[in-house]
């Protein structure tokens, strides 16, 4: 699944390329939570040894730390810019429908946040640049209520009906 492009000094190839797996711990940990994913999960779902994951990230910890700062860096910062360009509401939806869903850092300030000082600094740095984008604490609260709103959208519209 994953293609060999990173190495390790003189050791052999590493199996995975780190950034994919990044990308898809965020959509694990978005969809599960940390505390219902398990490293069974990850080497699972992301296809990759459980010696290449303690390897590369220390612990689950590590790579939720490295996943949640991905998240942050990318899908909060692609949404703080279409806040800070003028967007519509419309097109804040379509921000987050197109792949930058807000559901990691949802979870990581109720889950993680209260127990985690690194997770902590990372939703911290989060509403900051929502903050910067707006220029005011209530348009991070209209986001996040968006995001709130298409995440119950979603969930009731592939649950089908009753």
């Amino acid at each position: 699944m994953f293609r060999n492009v990173y190495f390790w000094g003189m050791g052999r190839p590493r199996e995975f390329d780190e950034d994919q797996v990044v990308h898809a711990a965020v959509e694990i940990f978005a969809q599960r939570s940390y505390d219902g994913t398990s490293i069974d999960d990850l080497v699972n779902h992301l296809g990759v040894h459980r010696g290449s994951l303690y390897k590369t990230f220390g612990n689950k910890r590590g790579l939720y730390l490295t996943a949640l700062r991905r998240h942050v860096d990318h899908d909060v910062a692609a949404l703080a810019a279409a806040v800070s360009s003028g967007a519509s509401a419309d097109e804040v939806r379509r921000v987050l429908a197109g792949g930058h869903d807000l559901g990691l850092l949802f979870l990581a300030m109720v889950e993680r946040a209260p127990i985690d000082p690194d997770a902590a600094m990372q939703t911290g740095r989060a509403l900051a640049l929502l903050d910067d984008a707006n220029g005011a604490e209530r348009r991070t609260a209209l986001a996040l209520g968006l995001l709130l709103r298409a995440r119950a959208t979603n969930a009731h519209a592939t649950a089908g009906p009753g």
